[in-house]
C-alpha cells in the first residue's frame, strides 16, 4: 500500500502506538490500515461413496483438482460463502452438515474452512471457474493432481473418518519450509 484510502496521502509502515506489529499508517490523517488474513470457505460435497471435485479453470493451480471453495465475501457468513462457492464452481446444490476441517496457513495469511455437505442431486456442472466437475470414489481421486494442501488433507481425513462413520472437526496449521518448500501439517 502506498496511499491512504481515506485522504489519499502517503502511508508509512510503522508500529502504531499501543500496537505490537508494523501497519500501514497515514502520515497525514493517522488512519491505520489493518491487513488481516483472508478466509477461504468451501465444501466437501458427498454423494453415496463419492466426493465432488472441480478442475480449476483459473490460477493459481490451473488444471488441478480441488474441492469447491473460494474467498469469503463481506456481508456473508461462512455457511453462505461455502454454499455460494459450491454453486459458482460446481453449479451444485448442497446441504451443509457442519464444519469439517480448518487449516491455518499463516505463511500466506489465509484460513481455509471446509464444511462436510450432502450433494442434494446430480444436477452439477462446471461453473465459470471450473474446467470439469466430477464425482470420485476414494480410489479414483487423482491424488497427484490435487491443487492445494488443505484439500488433500481434508480428503484424506474424510476417507479415514468414513471407515468409522464418525466425522469430528479437524483443525491444523500448515507450515511451509521457505528453503525446501516442503510442508508440514500440525493437527491440534
Amino acid at each position: 500500500m502506498n496511499f491512504c484510502n481515506l485522504c489519499g496521502n502517503k502511508l508509512n509502515f510503522i508500529i502504531p502506538e499501543d500496537d505490537d506489529r508494523e501497519r500501514f499508517v497515514c502520515e497525514d490523517c493517522g488512519h491505520i490500515h489493518y491487513q488481516n488474513p483472508r478466509i477461504i470457505v468451501g465444501t466437501l460435497p458427498i454423494y453415496e461413496d463419492k466426493v465432488l471435485l472441480c478442475k480449476r479453470a483459473i490460477e493459481p493451480r490451473h488444471g488441478l483438482w480441488t474441492l469447491p471453495g473460494g474467498f469469503m465475501e463481506n456481508g456473508e457468513s461462512t455457511h453462505e460463502g461455502a454454499i455460494r462457492e459450491t454453486q459458482e464452481e460446481a453449479c451444485a446444490n448442497v446441504e451443509l452438515l457442519g464444519i469439517y476441517s480448518l487449516y491455518n496457513l499463516a505463511h500466506i495469511n489465509q484460513v481455509h474452512l471446509f464444511f462436510r455437505a450432502n450433494l442434494l442431486d446430480l444436477n452439477y456442472a462446471a461453473g465459470i471457474e471450473s474446467l470439469e466437475v466430477e464425482l470420485f470414489t476414494e480410489d479414483q481421486i487423482p491424488w497427484q493432481e490435487i491443487a492445494f494442501i488443505p484439500v488433500t488433507e481434508t480428503l484424506k481425513l474424510y476417507f479415514q473418518d468414513r471407515t468409522h462413520n464418525i466425522f469430528p472437526m479437524h483443525s491444523a496449521e500448515i507450515l511451509i519450509d521457505p528453503n525446501t518448500k516442503k510442508s508440514e501439517t500440525n493437527y491440534y
